[in-house]
């Protein structure tokens, strides 16, 4: 082996309503890149307990996150779309890695600070070692590309991290079983058994804000449902909230430096840039100089023409859990050939007795 395969990994976890930041910033992308890669898309259930151990119904969540991937266009036969908890590496990969990494990366986690809040000494280990978990996530597939929003990208560094000094600690023992790529790393090559996973970031509206508020992110915990665009809103709903989206009294300007200190005009801007593809420039060349009475109604059309299909298939989906259990049966199964042979691997690493 010369070099790592090409291969993107996401996940999503099932909390909640997806809503309209979910789909522009993580669903859509997903979508985009099977068009062009390999790719493993998982509902991250098991993340899921590390903040909240006690869910109403765990189950229909991940159906729900599962039903969203499949109802926006990905392709559970042509790449694999499985939920975390089925597949038992996950979990073996992370407490690995929980002894590669040390407490001070993780104490440095800006997520881990924000979650835990000022009773730190009360969170759960999970919080703290989430990091851990999801860097398992990624390299039990060996993938290359993650797609990754603001939040994230800290604990992607932290994944290169972890597969640097698992591969500087073990390189002599993974040329001696002939499983290494060889790396470049400093002034030094070293045998690599994991890739140093890409991020992919970008898209016009990959930070999708509150529609009350365009200083906080759209988000499923806000108690005011007018705040966020639900992907299973139907065309009426998703009409009227955009329609009394907050915005200010001036008009859109010609020039995207124009919507400096005007969060909630940045905000529908860049959400009409996610749903048409296109940019913020090419927005407020079509709509420069108008005010928000014509803009809305032109948003709101566009947003029923796009999400309200991806609304009634979700619902239609939901209606048959069978079906994706089904899917994610099959996913699950696929996805574990792929992670049993990286542990094998790794287990041949570390010198741990297997068969």
């Amino acid at each position: 082996m010369t070099t790592f395969k090409p291969l993107v990994f996401s996940g999503v976890q099932p909390t909640g309503n997806l809503h309209l930041g979910n789909y522009l910033g993580a669903i859509r992308k997903f979508v985009a890149l099977q068009d062009s890669n390999d790719c493993i898309y998982c509902v991250v259930d098991l993340h899921s307990i590390t903040a909240q151990l006690v869910h109403d119904d765990l189950a229909s969540q991940t159906r729900s996150i599962t039903a969203a991937f499949l109802a926006a266009g990905i392709d559970p036969k042509k790449h694999i779309v499985f939920n975390q908890s089925r597949v038992m590496q996950h979990a073996e990969l992370a407490w690995v890695f929980n002894c590669v990494a040390r407490i001070g990366w993780m104490n440095r986690m800006t997520q881990f600070k924000d979650k835990a809040g000022k009773d730190r000494e009360n969170a759960s280990l999970g919080l703290l070692a989430y990091p851990s978990l999801m860097a398992a996530d990624i390299l039990v597939y060996r993938a290359t590309h993650v797609p990754v929003g603001d939040d994230q990208k800290q604990h992607l560094e932290l994944t290169r991290d972890i597969a640097q000094k698992f591969n500087n600690d073990f390189s002599a023992r993974i040329a001696e079983l002939g499983l290494g790529v060889e790396m470049q790393m400093g002034d030094e090559t070293v045998n690599g058994f994991f890739p140093l996973t890409e991020p992919i970031i970008g898209g016009p509206a990959a930070r999708v804000m509150s529609l009350r508020d365009g200083s906080k992110k759209m988000s499923k915990s806000d108690p005011s449902d007018l705040s966020r665009i639900n992907l299973t809103d139907d065309a009426d709903t998703l009409s009227k909230k955009i329609k009394k989206a907050k915005t200010d009294p001036e008009a859109l300007p010609s020039e995207v430096d124009g919507l400096a200190g005007r969060p909630e005009a940045d905000n529908l801007v860049g959400i009409y840039a996610g749903l048409a593809d296109t940019t913020r420039e090419a927005v407020l060349k079509e709509f420069g100089g108008q005010q928000f009475s014509v803009f809305k109604p032109a948003l709101a059309d566009l947003a029923v023409h796009r999400l309200a299909p991806v609304a009634d298939e979700m619902r239609r989906l939901i209606a048959d859990p069978g079906h994706i259990d089904a899917v994610l049966r099959d996913g699950g199964e696929r996805a574990g050939a792929i992670a049993e042979e990286t542990m094998h691997s790794v287990r041949d690493i570390i010198g741990l007795l297997q068969d």
